[in-house]
Order: structure tokens, then sequence, then C-alpha cells
């Protein structure tokens, strides 16, 4: 039976991640105060400038709590695509740490310039697809067969609000002070990608799926960028990479971080296999 280590993306911050940090990556912790210039974890409610690095940190002291494990795959949502290139050996965890910084803080001040938001669609998902079309919402997230997550600007998310009602689908408005993963994002772009080019990329022990496009990063550098890069503007394509995960015999998958958001996706997307959130074993049959 094959594995996968899934990795989260903002939203999963939890309580106790700084002393998770503290107990298995000291060195993480001293670097990521210094990077951000403040405790992201203290501030992680209040902007994605904190909760990227927290979070990304968290996820990285969760891996090296349980021993660094390998697995036949790694994958990420967002952010966590960063936190799994790291487990995966193609990049140093302090880069991670880094880059995860750089790109909370320029996608927030992309989203102070081109204010936004994101509502998450519950139910039928052609219904959400034709609420979100109708009020001139961008799918950013397909997180499974009855979650979708829409960006816009605020009156779009209204009427995106008011179109779901009338719809039957339920929504929840998140906690996020930007468009994420749509066009509103592009003024980080390649300003995150000028970064990337400060960093080092080598060859992952294992194959990585991108969350942007559901297939595994290259082993060359230079994609490894490009698609890091242009999954600020590209929505997340979640379901799709579990559903691929689970083409390439994938029946474990492993959430490493904080919360169990991942693992709650997996298991509304598929049946038959093996969910575990830090050692939190359950099978969906």
């Amino acid at each position: 039976m094959s594995t996968a280590l899934l990795f989260p993306g903002q939203g999963s911050q939890t309580a106790g991640m700084r002393e998770s940090v503290a107990d298995h990556e000291p060195e993480l912790l001293e670097l990521v105060l210094a990077e951000v210039g403040a405790d992201p974890f203290a501030l992680a409610g209040e902007g994605t400038a904190y909760a990227q690095p927290a979070i990304l940190c968290a996820s990285l002291a969760a891996w090296s709590g349980a021993g660094r494990p390998l697995a036949a795959y790694f994958a990420g949502h967002s952010l966590g695509e960063l936190s799994a290139l790291a487990a995966a050996g193609a990049i140093d965890p302090a880069d991670a740490v880094r880059l995860a910084a750089v790109r909370g803080r320029l996608m927030q001040e992309a989203g102070e310039a081109a204010p936004g938001g994101m509502i998450a669609l519950l139910g039928d998902a052609a219904e959400a697809r034709s609420a979100a079309a109708a009020s001139g919402a961008v799918i950013a997230n397909d997180n499974g067969p009855a979650q979708l997550v829409a960006a816009g600007p605020p009156a779009v998310l209204e009427a995106t609000a008011s179109e779901a009602k009338a719809r039957g689908v339920r929504t929840i408005r998140l906690a996020v002070g930007g468009a994420f993963h749509t066009p509103a994002m592009q003024a980080a772009v390649e300003p995150y990608r000028a970064e990337l080019e400060r960093v080092a990329f080598g060859p992952p022990a294992a194959p990585v799926l991108s969350s942007s496009t559901a297939e595994p990063f290259g082993i060359a550098a230079a994609g490894i960028r490009d698609q890091l890069a242009a999954a600020l503007v590209r929505p997340v394509r979640w379901r799709e990479t579990v559903d691929q995960l689970h083409g390439l015999g994938v029946r474990s998958f492993v959430e490493t971080g904080p919360g169990k958001a991942l693992t709650g996706m997996v298991r509304r997307s598929l049946d038959g296999v093996e969910t575990s959130v830090l050692g939190r074993v359950s099978v969906r049959g």
C-alpha cells in the first residue's frame, strides 16, 4: 500500500504551533522570527504575512517530530507545496521558511492593493459553479466533490452568497485578506519569481505533486520555480491531486502539519483509503 504525505496550506493554523516548532525545529523558529520581524505564531490570525510562515514551520516541525519520514509521494495544498518540496529533499527547509515569509508578505500586499476575499461553497458542485459564474466570482480552490472555494472583490462575494443560497448551496466566508489563486495576485508573481531564483532546488527523493497542476513537479529547478510562481494566480486543483494520487496506487494519506483539513477532504473524496493525522488513523470503507 503506497503512502502519500500531505502538507496543509493557509487556514490550518492551530494553537500550539510555536511550541511544536520550538521542540522539533528550534533553528527554524529562530529563523522565522528574524525573517518576519515579529512572532508569526502569535499573529497568525492577523494576516497572510504571518499565517503562511507559521504554518509552514509547524508543518515541518510535525514532520521532523515524526522522524522525517519518506513516502512514495508528497503533495501540498497551495503553501503546502513548499513544505512538501522541503520534506522530499528538493529544497532546504531554511529556504522554504524564507520563501514562505516572502510569499505571505507579497500575497498580503497584493490583497491590500486589490481588496477581495474567498468564500467556501458547500454542496452540489454544479450549482456552486453556477452561483460563482452568475456573480462573477472565480473558482480558486476545487477541494472536493462538495467543496469549492470562490474568490473575488467583496461585492462579488456578497452576490455569490446570495446566488448560492438561492441554489441550496451553503456558504462560509473564509478569514483571508485577498482573492488568492486568482488574477488579483498577479502583482506578487514576478517578485516571488525573483525570490525563487535565489534558492537552490534539486530533484526530490520521491514525486511531489503540484496542487495547481495535479501533476508531479519536474526535476529541473527552472520548472519548479515557474510552477511555484504561477501557482499564485492559478486555482488549487486539490480534488484532482487526490484523485491522481489514488490513481497512482496511494491508499494511505498522512497529513503532516497543524489541523486536519486535508484529511477531511480526502475522506470526503475517496472510499476505501486510510487517513491519519499526527498518528491518529482511520479508514473509510
